[in-house]
């Protein structure tokens, strides 16, 4: 079996930047997510994932740092963590990364980010590792000046 490469494609003002690497276990979505057509942009980012389940890193990190996506993006996003949650690598660890602006942060956790958390640890619920989602409040900088982590 060859060993898979990254995924890396550049965003655009409708689609995010992506760079899954294999290697390091770092996945990430970065930019706006509004694509008319979110299965063009995300079915080749599942046929990645569905490939690196087979052979995971110890530790996956999946960063969202989507300042906005709609609700087609959000079907896919919810596709890939759901496959991800098939990691079978006992020990493994699997977090979450979700990145927003502080004034955001500082309000709490969203309903519907609640929503979406409860609706993923229902999906991934018994795996074989350990999940964390993790919120990151940003400043106007984009530098991270508040966290918290919720694990599963």
């Amino acid at each position: 079996m060859s060993e898979l490469k990254g995924l890396y494609i550049d965003g655009t003002v409708k689609t995010p930047r992506i760079e899954f690497t294999s290697l390091t276990g770092e996945l990430v979505l970065d930019g706006r997510s509004i694509a008319e057509n979110a299965a063009k942009v995300y079915e080749p980012l599942l046929e990645w994932v569905n490939d690196y389940v087979k052979s995971p890193c110890a530790t996956t990190n999946l960063h969202l740092k989507l300042e906005y996506f709609n609700s087609s993006s959000l079907i896919w996003i919810v596709k890939i963590i759901t496959v991800l949650g098939n990691i079978n690598l006992r020990g493994a660890l699997l977090y979450i990364h979700f990145y927003f602006e502080i004034e955001d942060y500082d309000e709490g956790i969203s309903d519907e980010l609640k929503d979406l958390i409860e609706v993923l640890a229902d999906k991934i619920r018994g795996v074989k590792f350990n999940i964390a989602f993790m919120t990151h409040g940003l400043d106007s900088n984009g530098n991270i000046v508040r966290e918290s982590t919720i694990l599963v």
